[in-house]
C-alpha cells in the first residue's frame, strides 16, 4: 500500500512533466517503462538491503536459538520474488495512470 500510494503521488505530482514528454513525442510505452523502472528501482533497492539485513539478523538468532539456520535456501528467494510480485503490481496501476495524460490537457494548466 505504501509504494503504491507513494507512486501514485508522484504520478500525480509529474502530470505535467509526463504531458511534456508525450508532447515532444515520448509514447506510451515508453512513459509506462519510465515510471515502472523508477518504481522497481526503489523497490529492489529495498530489497537488497532487507536482504542483507536479514541475513544479519539470522546469524545473530541463530546464536540465540536453537534450531535456527543462518541462511533457509528456499525461504530468501521465495520473499525476495514475491515482494518484488507485489511491487510490481503496486507500481503497475500509476504507470498505466501516467500513460493516460492527455499532453494538451497536463500543459493547459492545473
Amino acid at each position: 500500500m505504501g509504494l503504491y500510494g507513494v507512486m501514485s503521488y508522484s504520478v500525480a505530482e509529474r502530470r505535467r512533466e509526463i504531458g511534456i514528454r508525450m508532447a515532444l513525442g515520448a509514447d506510451r510505452a515508453r512513459v509506462f517503462r519510465l515510471v515502472l523502472s523508477q518504481a522497481m528501482g526503489v523497490a529492489l533497492l529495498g530489497v537488497v538491503v532487507g536482504l542483507l539485513g536479514s541475513l544479519a539478523a539470522t546469524r545473530v538468532l541463530r546464536s540465540l536459538l536453537y534450531g535456527v539456520g543462518a541462511v533457509d535456501a528456499l525461504t530468501f528467494p521465495t520473499v525476495a520474488a514475491l515482494l518484488t510480485g507485489v511491487a510490481f503490481l503496486a507500481s503497475y496501476l500509476p504507470a498505466r495512470r501516467a500513460t493516460a495524460v492527455d499532453p494538451q490537457t497536463a500543459l493547459r494548466g492545473e
